[in-house]
Protein backbone atom coordinates (compact mmCIF):
# COMPACT_ATOMS: atom_id res chain seq x y z
CA UNK A 1 0.00 0.00 0.00
CA UNK A 2 1.38 3.42 -0.92
CA UNK A 3 2.16 6.10 1.67
CA UNK A 4 -0.42 8.38 0.03
CA UNK A 5 -3.19 5.80 0.35
CA UNK A 6 -2.25 5.09 3.96
CA UNK A 7 -2.44 8.84 4.60
CA UNK A 8 -5.93 9.09 3.08
CA UNK A 9 -7.16 6.13 5.13
CA UNK A 10 -6.02 7.86 8.32
CA UNK A 11 -7.28 11.33 7.44
CA UNK A 12 -10.48 10.56 5.48
CA UNK A 13 -11.61 7.06 6.54
CA UNK A 14 -15.30 7.89 5.98
CA UNK A 15 -14.56 8.57 2.30
CA UNK A 16 -11.91 5.99 1.45
CA UNK A 17 -13.89 3.20 3.15
CA UNK A 18 -16.47 3.43 0.34
CA UNK A 19 -13.72 2.71 -2.17
CA UNK A 20 -12.66 -0.45 -0.34
CA UNK A 21 -16.29 -1.52 0.04
CA UNK A 22 -16.64 -1.15 -3.72
CA UNK A 23 -13.56 -3.30 -4.30
CA UNK A 24 -14.92 -5.97 -1.96
CA UNK A 25 -18.16 -6.19 -3.92
CA UNK A 26 -16.55 -6.31 -7.35
CA UNK A 27 -15.78 -9.76 -8.58
CA UNK A 28 -17.75 -11.57 -5.89
CA UNK A 29 -19.44 -13.70 -8.57
CA UNK A 30 -16.09 -14.75 -10.06
CA UNK A 31 -14.18 -17.82 -8.96
CA UNK A 32 -10.93 -17.01 -7.06
CA UNK A 33 -8.68 -18.06 -9.96
CA UNK A 34 -10.37 -15.71 -12.45
CA UNK A 35 -10.56 -12.85 -9.94
CA UNK A 36 -6.84 -13.05 -9.18
CA UNK A 37 -5.93 -13.44 -12.84
CA UNK A 38 -7.78 -10.21 -13.62
CA UNK A 39 -5.89 -8.55 -10.77
CA UNK A 40 -2.64 -9.75 -12.35
CA UNK A 41 -3.52 -7.90 -15.56
CA UNK A 42 -4.44 -4.70 -13.69
CA UNK A 43 -1.06 -4.76 -11.92
CA UNK A 44 0.71 -5.17 -15.25
CA UNK A 45 -1.26 -2.24 -16.66
CA UNK A 46 -0.20 -0.03 -13.75
CA UNK A 47 3.27 -1.66 -13.66
CA UNK A 48 3.10 -2.27 -9.93
CA UNK A 49 5.95 -4.69 -9.24
CA UNK A 50 5.01 -5.83 -5.74
CA UNK A 51 1.31 -6.10 -6.58
CA UNK A 52 2.05 -8.12 -9.71
CA UNK A 53 4.16 -10.61 -7.75
CA UNK A 54 1.50 -10.87 -5.05
CA UNK A 55 -1.45 -11.52 -7.35
CA UNK A 56 0.51 -13.81 -9.64
CA UNK A 57 1.25 -15.98 -6.62
CA UNK A 58 -2.41 -15.95 -5.61
CA UNK A 59 -3.59 -16.89 -9.11
CA UNK A 60 -1.16 -19.81 -9.24
CA UNK A 61 -2.25 -21.03 -5.80
CA UNK A 62 -5.89 -20.92 -6.89
CA UNK A 63 -5.11 -23.31 -9.74
CA UNK A 64 -4.18 -20.98 -12.59
CA UNK A 65 -1.57 -22.62 -14.82
CA UNK A 66 1.50 -20.77 -16.14
CA UNK A 67 0.14 -21.13 -19.68
CA UNK A 68 -3.12 -19.46 -18.60
CA UNK A 69 -1.10 -16.56 -17.18
CA UNK A 70 0.72 -16.12 -20.47
CA UNK A 71 -2.56 -16.40 -22.41
CA UNK A 72 -4.10 -13.68 -20.24
CA UNK A 73 -1.12 -11.38 -20.81
CA UNK A 74 -1.20 -11.91 -24.56
CA UNK A 75 -5.01 -11.55 -24.76
CA UNK A 76 -4.64 -8.18 -22.99
CA UNK A 77 -2.13 -7.01 -25.61
CA UNK A 78 -4.46 -4.32 -27.07
CA UNK A 79 -4.68 -2.67 -23.64
CA UNK A 80 -1.22 -3.43 -22.30
CA UNK A 81 1.03 -3.17 -25.33
CA UNK A 82 4.21 -5.16 -25.86
CA UNK A 83 6.40 -3.14 -23.48
CA UNK A 84 4.24 -3.91 -20.42
CA UNK A 85 3.96 -7.59 -21.34
CA UNK A 86 7.76 -7.78 -21.59
CA UNK A 87 7.94 -5.99 -18.21
CA UNK A 88 5.71 -8.68 -16.69
CA UNK A 89 7.62 -11.58 -18.23
CA UNK A 90 10.90 -10.12 -16.94
CA UNK A 91 9.45 -10.23 -13.41
CA UNK A 92 8.21 -13.81 -13.92
CA UNK A 93 11.69 -14.86 -15.00
CA UNK A 94 13.21 -13.04 -12.01
CA UNK A 95 10.85 -14.95 -9.67
CA UNK A 96 12.26 -18.23 -11.05
CA UNK A 97 8.94 -20.09 -10.76
CA UNK A 98 9.54 -23.71 -11.85
CA UNK A 99 6.25 -24.01 -13.72
CA UNK A 100 7.29 -21.27 -16.17
CA UNK A 101 10.41 -23.14 -17.29
CA UNK A 102 10.19 -23.43 -21.13
CA UNK A 103 10.79 -27.19 -21.02
CA UNK A 104 7.93 -27.62 -18.54
CA UNK A 105 5.36 -25.17 -19.88
CA UNK A 106 5.45 -26.58 -23.42
CA UNK A 107 4.79 -30.14 -22.33
CA UNK A 108 1.53 -31.70 -23.45
CA UNK A 109 -1.27 -30.98 -21.00
CA UNK A 110 -2.34 -33.93 -18.82
CA UNK A 111 -5.69 -35.60 -19.53
CA UNK A 112 -8.83 -34.16 -17.96
CA UNK A 113 -9.20 -35.04 -14.30
CA UNK A 114 -11.97 -36.52 -12.23
CA UNK A 115 -13.45 -36.17 -8.75
CA UNK A 116 -11.83 -38.66 -6.37
CA UNK A 117 -13.15 -39.79 -2.99
CA UNK A 118 -10.36 -39.21 -0.48
CA UNK A 119 -11.92 -39.96 2.88
CA UNK A 120 -14.74 -39.23 5.30
CA UNK A 121 -14.58 -35.48 5.90
CA UNK A 122 -14.94 -35.93 9.67
CA UNK A 123 -11.79 -38.08 9.77
CA UNK A 124 -9.61 -35.08 8.93
CA UNK A 125 -8.58 -33.62 12.32
CA UNK A 126 -9.70 -30.03 12.82
CA UNK A 127 -6.84 -27.52 12.92
CA UNK A 128 -4.21 -30.08 11.94
CA UNK A 129 -2.36 -31.20 8.82
CA UNK A 130 -2.91 -34.71 7.55
CA UNK A 131 -0.95 -36.42 4.79
CA UNK A 132 -2.67 -39.11 2.73
CA UNK A 133 -1.91 -41.16 -0.36
CA UNK A 134 -4.58 -41.60 -3.01
CA UNK A 135 -4.32 -43.09 -6.50
CA UNK A 136 -0.54 -42.91 -6.27
CA UNK A 137 -0.50 -39.24 -5.30
CA UNK A 138 0.62 -37.72 -2.01
CA UNK A 139 -1.67 -35.06 -0.56
CA UNK A 140 -1.78 -32.75 2.43
CA UNK A 141 -5.17 -31.92 3.92
CA UNK A 142 -5.73 -28.99 6.27
CA UNK A 143 -9.13 -28.59 7.92
CA UNK A 144 -10.46 -25.47 9.61
CA UNK A 145 -13.89 -26.46 10.95
CA UNK A 146 -15.95 -26.92 7.76
CA UNK A 147 -13.29 -25.58 5.39
CA UNK A 148 -10.80 -27.94 3.77
CA UNK A 149 -7.59 -27.22 1.86
CA UNK A 150 -5.96 -29.96 -0.22
CA UNK A 151 -2.43 -29.64 -1.58
CA UNK A 152 -0.08 -31.77 -3.63
CA UNK A 153 2.63 -33.11 -1.32
CA UNK A 154 5.47 -32.21 -3.68
CA UNK A 155 7.55 -29.08 -3.14
CA UNK A 156 7.15 -26.70 -6.13
CA UNK A 157 10.90 -26.08 -6.18
CA UNK A 158 12.32 -29.42 -7.36
CA UNK A 159 9.26 -31.65 -6.85
CA UNK A 160 10.64 -33.24 -3.68
CA UNK A 161 7.96 -35.26 -1.91
CA UNK A 162 7.25 -33.83 1.56
CA UNK A 163 6.41 -36.46 4.18
CA UNK A 164 4.29 -36.29 7.34
CA UNK A 165 7.53 -36.17 9.33
CA UNK A 166 8.19 -32.75 7.80
CA UNK A 167 5.03 -31.31 9.38
CA UNK A 168 5.27 -29.22 12.56
CA UNK A 169 1.99 -27.68 13.58
CA UNK A 170 0.67 -26.08 10.38
CA UNK A 171 4.15 -25.60 8.87
CA UNK A 172 5.48 -27.95 6.19
CA UNK A 173 9.22 -28.01 5.51
CA UNK A 174 10.74 -29.52 2.39
CA UNK A 175 13.62 -31.78 3.49
CA UNK A 176 15.79 -30.94 0.47
CA UNK A 177 16.22 -27.15 0.54
CA UNK A 178 14.11 -26.22 3.60
CA UNK A 179 11.41 -24.30 1.79
CA UNK A 180 8.61 -23.82 4.31
CA UNK A 181 4.87 -23.60 3.69
CA UNK A 182 1.84 -22.51 5.71
CA UNK A 183 -0.82 -25.23 5.41
CA UNK A 184 -3.59 -22.72 6.16
CA UNK A 185 -2.95 -20.78 2.95
CA UNK A 186 -0.46 -22.87 0.98
CA UNK A 187 1.90 -19.87 0.92
CA UNK A 188 5.66 -20.32 0.92
CA UNK A 189 6.82 -18.56 4.10
CA UNK A 190 10.57 -19.23 4.04
CA UNK A 191 13.35 -19.67 1.47
CA UNK A 192 11.24 -19.81 -1.73
CA UNK A 193 8.65 -17.75 -3.57
CA UNK A 194 6.14 -20.34 -4.83
CA UNK A 195 3.32 -21.83 -2.80
CA UNK A 196 2.08 -25.40 -2.67
CA UNK A 197 -0.08 -26.62 -5.54
CA UNK A 198 -3.67 -26.41 -4.37
CA UNK A 199 -6.07 -29.11 -5.54
CA UNK A 200 -9.75 -28.36 -5.98
CA UNK A 201 -11.83 -30.05 -3.31
CA UNK A 202 -15.35 -30.23 -1.92
CA UNK A 203 -17.40 -32.13 0.64
CA UNK A 204 -20.33 -34.16 -0.67
CA UNK A 205 -22.52 -36.23 1.67
CA UNK A 206 -19.84 -36.29 4.30
CA UNK A 207 -17.05 -37.34 1.94
CA UNK A 208 -14.04 -35.19 1.04
CA UNK A 209 -13.48 -35.20 -2.72
CA UNK A 210 -10.55 -33.84 -4.72
CA UNK A 211 -10.26 -33.17 -8.44
CA UNK A 212 -7.27 -34.01 -10.62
Amino acid sequence: MSDALTYLIKTRPETVSHYFAFLKETGKHLDPKTRNLISVITKVHSQTDRGFRQYLGRALREGCSPMEVLDALLMAFPALGLAKIIWAVDIILDMNIPGFDPDVITQKAPPAGEWRDLMAAKDAPDGEVLRVEHAGRGLFIYRDKKTYQVYDSHCPHQSTDITQLAVKGVTLTCPKHQWQFDAKSGDCIKKGNTGLTRIESKVVKGRLLAFW
